[in-house]
């Protein structure tokens, strides 16, 4: 991360306030995404998550004499797509180096990474905040490397033991610029990445499964003044996690210069039990791992044309989906980015809006069913509507078959697997009331009964909705409410 003076403009808004005078939090971020393939950065041993410990270790991942790592195309291939989804230059030639430390998981004693010499040089990304507005994080690189195994200290009180199944498995290191300014904004970032490589298919974007984390860079300055030292907070993998990591360290931070001390530059751990950062090791510079090009592997030459060919593969990323569906099908800003955050739903939401009311379908599937499906813990991939269900279901009201209030209790039966909306309506007799005459006669009824309300509406004209109320209660919410109240408009003059 750069240590240059910032060029992002203060906001006032953000600050912190201490006990002597209000402080701004600075961040950059490195998220750690891993690249979605079949197989190691270096080696043809298989990557996946769930594997009996050392099933997945090649001779090369654990650092046999003699064994050279050969480089993975493909991991290549998806390297360029993220720098290209991430509007970054894509460097043509890059070097692999050595990054020299030491650790019970990291056979070789050194980890194959890249250094001065990125893949994928810089980029921006465009995050939207929960108030709808947006802001932009400058990338500084992506970077290509291979993952370390797994020391468990858990199994035995006297022996660490080591899983070298992760060893090798290739990373996509993401860098930013220090421009994030709020946890809130930390965790909007890391959740636009994730977006952007899920739609890329280049990272399954897993959290729980560590596929992809950050660490967080956090340092503290008085407005307008250049940047603080930072302390790095390695491997969060919740966005909660990451919220709460950055306040609690930006807390611990102001209160040590506060009281008159000097921040250590440091790498420290999160712990969510606690909800504190904790001290791991001081933080090393570049010159402690004694960086050299790695004499194994050639500098990676790509052809200008290969690269163009993986730019002409792009799918449609999310911030041109969103403005689609804006201009498509008339959406807001809010609904259109609720959609795109996971490509499925804006595919689930564009088959169900086929020919029908854009904004109702919208609602049925933000409102409704993802509510829905959240509270269950499913994804609308495994959804038990189907999108032509939910389109079923707007027909039926468009047409006037079922009320808004009836919707729902359709929508009810759907989810509990009774059937179509169309079926459900059929076997419950839940068809929306529209004869004239018959809601006519109810509110004749009503009228007579209470003739003194009856009369109160024509001084009060809200208390129509009384009767409106009643009239929906007698027909069990079947009758068609623009039809009440134009009935009852005219029997009692309001």
């Amino acid at each position: 991360m750069t240590n240059d003076l910032d060029v992002v403009p203060a906001d006032p808004k953000k600050f912190i306030q201490g006990r002597t005078g209000p402080w701004e939090i600075v961040m950059g971020l490195e998220i750690h995404a891993q690249v979605a393939s079949n197989s190691k950065l270096f080696s043809g041993a298989a990557v996946g998550f769930g594997a009996g410990p050392n099933e997945q270790v090649s001779l090369v991942d654990a650092a046999m004499p003699g064994m050279l790592p050969v480089i993975n195309r493909y991991c290549v291939e998806q390297a360029v797509k993220t720098g290209l989804g991430l509007k970054a230059k894509i460097n043509p030639w890059s070097r692999f180096d050595r990054k020299n430390y030491f650790y019970p998981d990291l056979p070789q004693g050194y980890q194959i990474s890249q250094f001065k010499d990125p893949i994928v040089g810089e980029g921006e990304v465009l995050v939207e905040r929960d108030d709808g507005s947006s802001f932009t994080v400058r990338i500084e690189r992506l970077h290509l490397e291979q993952d370390a195994g797994k020391s468990i200290h858990d199994i035995d009180p006297n022996a660490t033991y080591v899983d070298l199944n992760r060893a090798g498995t290739a990373l996509m290191e993401i860098v930013s610029k220090p421009d994030i300014r709020s946890s809130e904004e930390a965790a909007a970032y890391v959740k636009k990445v994730r977006t952007i490589v899920r739609y890329l298919g280049t990272c399954d974007g897993d959290l729980e499964k560590g596929n992809l984390r950050a660490d967080v860079n956090v340092s503290v300055r008085r407005p307008g003044e250049g940047l603080g030292t930072r302390c790095e907070i390695k491997n969060v993998n919740s966005y909660r996690y990451i919220m709460q990591a950055i306040e609690y360290e930006a807390r611990r931070q102001i209160e040590v210069l506060e009281d008159g001390g000097s921040i250590k530059q440091e790498t420290r751990l999160f712990d969510p039990g606690k909800g504190e950062t904790r001290s791991m090791r001081s933080k090393e510079e570049a010159q402690d791992y004694r960086y050299f090009p790695d004499p194994d592997l050639l500098p990676l030459e790509l052809d200008p044309a290969w690269i163009k060919s993986i730019e002409a593969g792009l799918p449609e990323l999310p911030d041109d989906k969103k403005a689609r569906l804006q201009s498509q099908y008339g959406l807001s800003a809010y609904d259109a980015g609720v959609l795109v955050i996971e490509g499925e739903r804006a595919d689930f939401y564009e088959k169900a809006a086929k020919g029908r009311d854009a904004k109702l379908v919208s609602n049925w599937t933000t409102n409704e069913l993802l509510a829905r499906l959240a509270k269950s813990g499913q994804e609308i991939e495994n959804s038990p509507i189907p999108p032509e269900d939910i389109a079923g279901l707007v027909e039926l009201i468009e047409t006037g078959v079922i009320s808004s209030k009836i919707a729902k209790e359709v929508f009810d039966r759907m989810w509990a697997g009774e059937g179509t909306p169309q079926q459900v309506v059929d076997k419950h007799g839940l068809v929306q009331v529209t004869d004239t005459g018959a809601i006519e006669g109810v509110i004749d009824a009503l009228i007579a009964a209470n003739p003194d309300k009856a009369e109160a509406v024509k001084e009060k004209p809200q208390a129509l909705g009384w009767f409106v109320g009643q009239v929906m209660k007698e027909t069990g919410g079947k009758a068609n409410p623009a039809a009440v109240n134009e009935i009852l408009r005219k029997k009692l003059g309001a």
